[in-house]
């Protein structure tokens, strides 16, 4: 659960953050950390070597929705993120896809440190919806990557944004795959 649960989409909202991203201050370095809202604990923030990733928008929980009731949740999630990536795709021009699938599998099959950073901490978000990229895209050179996506089928469907001062590229799949 993030610190958005509740709120309605917003997508001039949405923009805004994504685009205060740009200017947002990353850690040079450091450990991966995770911050949350300090009454509810609820994420609201993850930090760690160049980058930063924040929720934009959360969905209702999906305990006990299934059939159509799930995919139109799905679809309406998608429909959403689609209309930021017109949005971005209007100021900043064509994105590009980022599968985040290569990352769990390292996860799954290498543990965490097979995982570049900016990777685990989409993962421990449970961000694993692939990421819609763009970059460089402002004078400071970075990155921003949207994505939606959750961890389970019961889990609440999240968008999040990530800005980071380095290339958003998928990490090398292992020899194996």
């Amino acid at each position: 659960m993030s610190v958005r649960a509740g709120e309605a989409f917003a997508l001039a909202r949405a923009v805004a953050e994504v685009e205060a991203l740009l200017t947002a201050p990353l850690p040079a370095a450091g450990p991966t950390a995770a911050d949350g809202d300090p009454v509810t604990g609820e994420w609201a923030v993850t930090t760690g070597e160049g980058f930063r990733i924040v929720p934009l928008w959360e969905g209702d929980a999906l305990d006990g929705v299934d059939g159509p009731a799930w995919d139109d949740a799905q679809e309406a999630a998608e429909a959403l993120l689609a209309a930021l990536v017109a949005e971005l795709d209007a100021r900043w021009g064509a994105h590009h896809q980022v599968a985040v699938h290569v990352a769990l599998l390292l996860r799954e099959h290498g543990g965490p440190a097979a995982v570049p950073a900016l990777f685990e901490a989409l993962l421990a978000a449970d961000c694993y919806g692939d990421l819609t990229a763009w970059g460089p895209v402002s004078a400071r050179e970075r990155w921003v990557g949207v994505s939606v996506g959750h961890s389970d089928g019961d889990a609440p469907l999240v968008m999040a944004a990530v800005v980071s001062d380095r290339p958003i590229v998928a990490p090398d799949p292992p020899s194996w795959l």
